[in-house]
């Protein structure tokens, strides 16, 4: 994948290096970010072609930056959002739903099913 740009924000050091590692080894740029108000931060600086939220951090939760980002005037407000959650109950499906994330993956995850949810939404992307 060409140059793809991808914001990672968990606020898990091993788990955002594990998943910055596969994700650049299939060519995508990846910005980090450890916790949800830095996450907010990076997608008022720069463009990004996919983003991908942890739903539990420290300053903002994956959920409350996902509806900032949908409801506020910024460079990313319609890029794709993959929220990453242990909360596997119905009630939080639906409120990550709500607040405008393209996709609901569930931890425990193999680092290869997001790379193919990626690859899905950026491919997605590139023919809108």
């Amino acid at each position: 994948m060409a140059n793809y740009k991808i914001l990672l924000a968990d606020d898990e050091a091993v788990l955002r290096f594990l998943l910055t590692e596969t994700l650049a080894d299939e060519g995508y740029v990846i910005t980090e970010a450890a916790d949800g108000k830095e996450a907010a931060e990076r997608l008022q600086e720069a463009v990004f072609d996919l983003v991908i939220l942890d739903y539990m951090m420290p300053e903002r939760t994956g959920v409350e930056v996902c509806e900032w980002l949908r409801s506020h005037d910024n460079p990313n407000r319609h890029a794709p959002v993959i929220l990453l959650t242990a909360k596997a109950l119905e009630k939080d499906r639906e409120r990550a739903k709500a607040a405008g994330a393209t996709r609901y993956i569930v931890k425990p995850f193999s680092p290869l099913q997001l790379l193919d949810t990626v690859e899905e939404l950026i491919r997605a992307g590139a023919n809108e």
